[in-house]
């Protein structure tokens, strides 16, 4: 899947995505705002992983959304 269209549906997506990093808060879903970056930024602080690893998680989420 596109990134852009998550983006452009993160209202859609935010409850998808709090299932899968389950650690994230409301107001870190909020803030991401469908930025990709930002929600890397976000798993990387909240389970304490690499950038790497975030982006790989992402990829991996994308791919069964």
């Amino acid at each position: 899947m596109n990134w852009d269209i998550i983006e452009g549906k993160w209202t859609e997506y935010k409850g998808k995505a709090q299932a899968q990093w389950g650690k994230l808060t409301e107001d870190d879903i909020d803030q991401i705002e469908g930025r990709r970056d930002e929600l890397a930024g976000k798993i990387q602080a909240r389970y304490g992983k690499s950038r790497d690893e975030a982006e790989r998680e992402i990829d991996s989420w994308l791919g069964n959304s």
